[in-house]
């Protein structure tokens, strides 16, 4: 009898959720849609319920799917479940019920928090255990931030679980968190010993006991579906559930990353660029975390920026009304309409670069107060100029971190793939070939992280072979080659970009503090 097995993605706007075979062919799919809050400047957080929801809308609809192709519900093996870096996690407490929205992985609030760390902790000793950094990206800094603004939540918060964790928990009643989204909150985890570390919390100000004891690998079963929660979703009672991770990670896997070397970008929301090492030094402007697959033995480091689709969505609403009623009135995308007027134009549109700032920046920046800009403007620039500008920066801000890892670049791939949204431009792929040099690949399956969660649950449960897991289940197709020509002008262009944020940094600074965003 075949098996199947659910592979869901919890992200920033969406979640998605598809039913595998053990041969990667898709059976199902459906998606639930939703927006993080943003109440202040650089706060950007979610509350768990809307998580919980979409997550349990995207899957029955995939069973139900499923069960009118004829699937018997026992031949549903299993669910895996990626999702977006929560950040400081779900504050919870000792029901693992919500206390406070999760403050997720683009909030920026806990700007003081980190320059108190950076004044007071010896931070050679803490990038020694767990390879990372200090920025308000991390979650130990946003825990800090609630422990500091609101003492109350702080004081009823039993742990801070990871969005995947929390929803396995509901599913099983078992809690435990997997390594790659442990690494991923930075000062908190031995990324040597693959434990808490109570060393670095002591180091921080954070309490050990508020960390949930167990942890995982990706690919372990955390327990099996409770019976009312298997009704819920119309699954058999007792199915196992693989715990999975975070969410670039899973796309990483799903894009073919396998061994040191492997890299791959993702677009979406924000982004990703990563690849694997075994080695126990990490690249102090990059993010480290065990990596989803072998993760005791393997490292995902990367890089990204905050803002990526993000960034063109924002300038699509605000600035393109006139385009959107085009391309409604010609019943067409308003983002193929922007293609069609921005790919004519020439690398660099005509001497215009954008910062794509637009909710501080990650690395290799490391700056909450960093704001986006465009430099260049003048009378001859139009909205087409603009679109390819952002597009164009935030292949630079890709460009900016692939070139953090140094020397290290050299053992890379000679190819770049790519995953995400952004895969549906064919500008887009052509720019990020001509700035970064290297040939774009694409997934042709078009699923990435739930598919990779689909696959990480099929290893889990024993449903595949590592040959098998080495193969993968999906199938990467080149969209762009370099242009030598392009590639030459984006590097004397790059050169502009990464300029202009020392020159403006005090400037953006002192904006921000006016804000009040810091």
């Amino acid at each position: 009898m075949d098996k199947y097995i659910i592979g869901v993605d919890i992200g920033t706007q969406s979640t998605k959720a598809l039913i595998a075979g053990t041969d990667g062919s898709v059976l199902a799919q459906a998606s639930v849609a939703y927006h993080p809050d943003t109440p202040e400047p650089l706060w950007a957080q979610q509350d768990a319920r809307v998580w919980l929801d979409a997550f349990l809308r995207s899957v029955r609809e995939c069973v139900a799917h499923a069960l009118q192709k004829g699937v018997q519900q026992e031949q549903i093996a299993g669910l895996c479940i990626s999702s977006l870096y929560g950040g400081a996690g779900i504050p919870v407490d000792a029901s693992c019920q919500p206390l406070y929205p999760c403050l997720i992985w683009m909030d920026r609030r806990a700007t003081a928090q980190t320059d108190a760390i950076r004044e007071q902790v010896d931070l050679e000793r803490l990038f020694e255990i767990t390879g990372n950094g200090v920025d308000s990206y991390y979650g130990f800094t946003k825990m800090l931030w609630i422990k500091h603004h609101e003492p109350q939540i702080w004081e009823k918060t039993a742990w801070f679980l990871p969005p995947n964790t929390w929803i396995a928990h509901y599913l099983t009643g078992k809690l435990a968190v997997d390594h790659s989204s442990a690494g991923n909150i930075g000062g908190v985890y031995d990324m040597q010993r693959h434990i808490w570390s109570d060393e670095a919390m002591r180091m921080v100000g954070l309490d050990p006991a508020k960390m949930p004891p167990v942890l995982l690998e990706s690919t372990d079963v955390v327990g099996s579906v409770t019976a009312d929660k298997a009704a819920q979703l119309g699954l058999a009672h007792g199915i196992p559930i693989v715990l999975g991770g975070i969410d670039a990670a899973i796309a990483t896997f799903a894009g073919g990353v396998r061994k040191p070397g492997n890299h791959v970008a993702m677009l979406g929301t924000s982004m990703c660029w990563g690849y694997l090492q075994t080695e126990t030094e990490s690249g102090r402007d990059l993010v480290c975390m065990p990596y989803v697959y072998k993760g005791l033995t393997q490292r995902y480091v990367f890089g990204g920026a905050a803002t990526a689709g993000g960034a063109v969505t924002w300038f699509v609403e605000q600035f393109c009304q006139a385009e959107l009623a085009q391309a409604k009135q010609q019943g067409i995308s308003v983002y193929t309409l922007l293609e069609q007027q921005a790919a004519p134009l020439p690398p660099g549109a005509h001497g215009l670069v954008f910062l794509p700032y637009l909710m501080g920046e990650r690395s290799p920046v490391w700056d909450a107060r960093a704001s986006g800009t465009f430099a260049g403007l003048n009378l001859t620039h139009t909205r087409s100029h603009l679109y390819r500008a952002v597009i164009e920066g935030i292949a630079f801000a890709l460009w900016h971190n692939m070139r953090a890892v140094g020397d290290r670049r050299h053992d890379l791939d000679q190819r770049l793939v790519v995953v995400g949204g952004a895969v549906n431009s064919d500008l887009w792929m052509q720019i990020i070939a001509d700035v970064t040099g290297y040939p774009v690949y694409t997934i042709e399956e078009a699923v990435e992280a739930a598919m990779g969660a689909a696959l990480l649950g099929a290893v889990g449960l024993g449903l595949v072979s590592e040959a098998e897991v080495e193969q993968g289940w999906t199938h990467v197709v080149c969209r762009a080659t370099p242009n030598e020509r392009a590639h030459q002008t984006y590097q004397q262009l790059f050169a502009v970009y990464e300029g202009l944020y020392p020159a403006m940094k005090s400037s953006m600074h002192a904006l921000a503090t006016m804000r009040g965003a810091g």
